[in-house]
């Protein structure tokens, strides 16, 4: 049967593999499936659930709807959401000409061509996910998500596999603190989660409240007033569901190897030399720490 496919064009310094590569790093993530060079992923709309396929065809990325509804009004909003997802609405070329302003870093540009700052929309669901991976790997933060998402998401089926969603803020809003301590989720983190979707759900919370708020300050502001979002997690939010250029995950331990292996610090604790490598970066802050992250996957800088 045939389905519906929309096209996006591709835009300049866009490579579809190097997002790939991001959203494929060997975790059991439970969000998406990825085989022969194509992305499978449901998502939750204003219309209805929706599973659709990504792959790269010439000079556009071919989405096709796979179940759930395909009105021309759910159409557009899968276009917006991939085009936000991928950022492929962006000019990256003014980044790559900082990057080749430092010697240091002046490889990326070539090396990571096209890879996008890949986004999470729902900022429920970011912040969600930074308090699961508080004080945690990545290995059993992704286990602790899969747990989470079976049980209290939705899904779609399609060709014998199973497609997650991740849950509401509703449905996590009731969500049974001891049903998560079952799930080996701290007390802290059960409480924090549900929290947070209290206050999704009351309206103290949105990811367009937080936009619409006039500086980074007061978006940190208003999201670190919540247990459980520290600067860490408010930072990382802002980073991957509005992309705040300022929004820098400081102290995350894999972004402090990364200027640790450039010689950007001899030292983690050189906090005034970190402020002052980013500011040289006005504006491109968060992508410079996304291609940093991602200069850990190469051999010479592990």
């Amino acid at each position: 049967m045939d389905h519906p496919t929309i096209l996006i064009p591709v835009p300049p310094f866009f490579s579809f593999q190097e997002c790939l590569w991001f959203l494929n790093r060997n975790y059991d993530d439970c969000l998406h499936v990825i085989s022969d060079n194509a992305i499978w992923k449901a998502i939750q709309t204003p219309f209805g659930d929706v599973l659709f396929h990504i792959q790269e065809h010439g000079g556009f990325l071919e989405i096709e709807t796979l179940a759930g509804p395909a009105n021309p009004e759910c159409r557009d909003f899968l276009t917006s959401f991939v085009k936000e997802w991928f950022d492929l609405e962006r000019d990256i070329q003014p980044f790559y000409a900082h990057l080749k302003r430092d010697k240091r870093l002046a490889y990326m540009a070539d090396d990571f061509t096209g890879l996008r700052l890949i986004g999470i929309s729902d900022m429920f669901e970011a912040l969600c996910w930074c308090i699961i991976g508080q004080q945690i790997n990545l290995t059993f933060a992704y286990k602790l998500k899969r747990r989470l998402v079976e049980r209290f998401g939705r899904h779609l089926e399609w060709d014998n596999q199973v497609f997650y969603i991740f849950p509401d803020a509703e449905t996590l809003a009731n969500a049974e603190v001891d049903e998560l301590r079952a799930m080996q989720f701290s007390e802290k983190k059960a409480q924090y989660i549900s929290g947070i979707a209290r206050a999704f759900v009351a309206g103290m919370l949105s990811k367009e409240g937080i936009a619409a708020l006039p500086d980074f300050p007061a978006q940190q502001k208003a999201l670190t007033s919540h247990k459980g979002i520290g600067i860490w997690t408010a930072n990382y939010a802002l980073m991957k569901s509005l992309r705040v250029p300022q929004g820098i995950p400081h102290g995350d331990v894999g972004l402090l190897n990364a200027l640790v292996a450039h010689g950007i610090i001899a030292d983690r604790t050189e906090k005034d030399k970190i402020n002052a490598f980013f500011g040289a970066f006005a504006g491109w802050e968060t992508y410079l720490a996304f291609y940093l992250w991602r200069s850990l996957a190469v051999k010479a800088l592990v």
